[in-house]
């Protein structure tokens, strides 16, 4: 997730189609998340654009988005789902099941292998001593199988977090770690090679990293089937080059005569959910004026502060841009739980409706009951005008988590 400008907060609301949040959503219990069907749409038709000009295919990355109730929505599109493991694995078969299932972990229990392997379709080691753990196994149970490489090529610009190309990562093999490790019989169990390296870019972070991925490994891939590109593929987004992409898909096709896979996840759910929440109280302390609301930055949308970003908020601007700037808080004990600071064109006051938007990646799958928090409740928005309770929650939520 991203800093957004005016022109992107317009665009993470334009499902909306100008209707009032008030009017759409004034009634809902607060904070809920809304999940947009239209917009979840538009990103399909143009995921799937790119898979019928380029022929490769792509895959749901759930760790972003995993409301599989919307899954009917988007399945047409998709090729299948991408797991990190095997609750993931079993979700995407049971909600897709005539999808392909690939996971991937950084490693695997061997508690749970054998269960893993009644979902999963690929199956992608992070190493050789994983490959030589669990890859005959898998191979013997007629699984795809795949290593992730690491091409050693970092185009990250401010997120380490987000870097799996970072010096010491444990994501992915390097080829010094490949030519160590990697004997003839671990290496004639591959089907594929996969690499991640992205995060929210545009396609020309990933020609870089192809080139990277040639240099290092260009050698192997005439002898794979298949190359996943992994997620981090900002598709969607408004600007993002997608000629690019295809001809960075075409490329690889052509090179190593191999299927192209693609796994996005912020793409397939972007600009396509909304978290409405209400202001508790309004006060000042100095020259900060602070509106304290019902919904939490570290249990709703962790990402604020762990990539950190500022969410997009309808009918706000940057800070000093109209007559009251105000810092949006959580009611959490925690001093840092600051969603941000906004500008409105008149004070706000206590029980005013607040939209924040693209709030549908990384925000469901990742929150939490941290200070007793009760989880927002899951809406759909169909047909841009009727709305539909998903998924609601209370106090036993919050305790059934902890003990019995």
């Amino acid at each position: 997730m991203g800093s957004f400008g005016v022109k992107e907060s317009r665009k993470a609301f334009e499902g909306l189609g100008g209707s009032s949040p008030d009017k759409l959503f004034g009634e809902l219990p607060t904070p809920c998340y809304i999940l947009d069907e239209a917009m979840l749409r538009r990103n399909g038709e143009i995921l799937a654009g790119v898979a019928k000009r380029t022929g490769c295919r792509i895959l749901l990355a759930q760790k972003a988005f995993s409301n599989y109730d919307l899954y009917p929505v988007i399945s047409p599109y998709l090729d299948g789902t991408e797991a990190s493991g095997l609750y993931e694995a079993r979700l995407g078969a049971e909600e897709m099941p005539e999808k392909e299932v690939h996971v991937f972990c950084a490693a695997y229990r061997e508690e749970e292998f054998e269960e893993l392997l009644r979902y999963a379709d690929h199956i992608v080691f992070n190493s050789p001593s994983q490959l030589d753990r669990f890859g005959f196994r898998a191979k013997k149970a007629g699984k795809s199988i795949g290593l992730r490489i690491n091409p050693e090529c970092s185009t990250q610009e401010g997120h380490a977090i987000y870097d799996p190309c970072a010096p010491g990562s444990r994501l992915g093999t390097t080829r010094a770690q490949w030519d160590g490790k990697m004997t003839l019989e671990l290496t004639g169990l591959l089907d594929g090679l996969h690499f991640h390296t992205l995060c929210e870019q545009d396609s020309d972070a990933l020609e870089t990293t192809l080139n990277a991925v040639a240099e290092r490994f260009g050698d192997i891939l005439p002898r794979m089937k298949w190359l996943n590109f992994g997620g981090g593929h900002h598709i969607t987004r408004p600007g993002y080059d997608i000629v690019r992409l295809e001809r960075c898909i075409r490329s690889a096709q052509e090179r190593w005569n191999l299927r192209v896979y693609l796994e996005p996840g912020e793409a397939c759910a972007l600009y396509a959910g909304y978290l409405a929440a209400h202001v508790l109280d309004v006060l000042q302390n100095g020259e900060t004026k602070i509106a304290v609301l019902n919904t939490s930055a570290a249990c709703h949308m962790p990402d604020v502060l762990e990539m950190p970003y500022r969410p997009s908020l309808y009918g706000a601007k940057e800070p000093g841009e109209l007559p009251f700037t105000v810092r949006l808080c959580g009611p959490t004990c925690l001093a840092g739980d600051v969603i941000g600071d906004y500008s409105f064109a008149a004070p706000l006051r206590e029980g005013d409706l607040l939209l924040f938007g693209d709030m549908a990646i990384y925000t469901m799958c990742k929150n939490n009951t941290f200070n007793g928090m009760a989880l927002p409740g899951i809406f759909a928005l169909r047909n841009g005008t009727k709305l539909q309770c998903v998924k609601s929650f209370g106090y036993m939520d919050f305790k059934q988590r902890l003990g019995q």
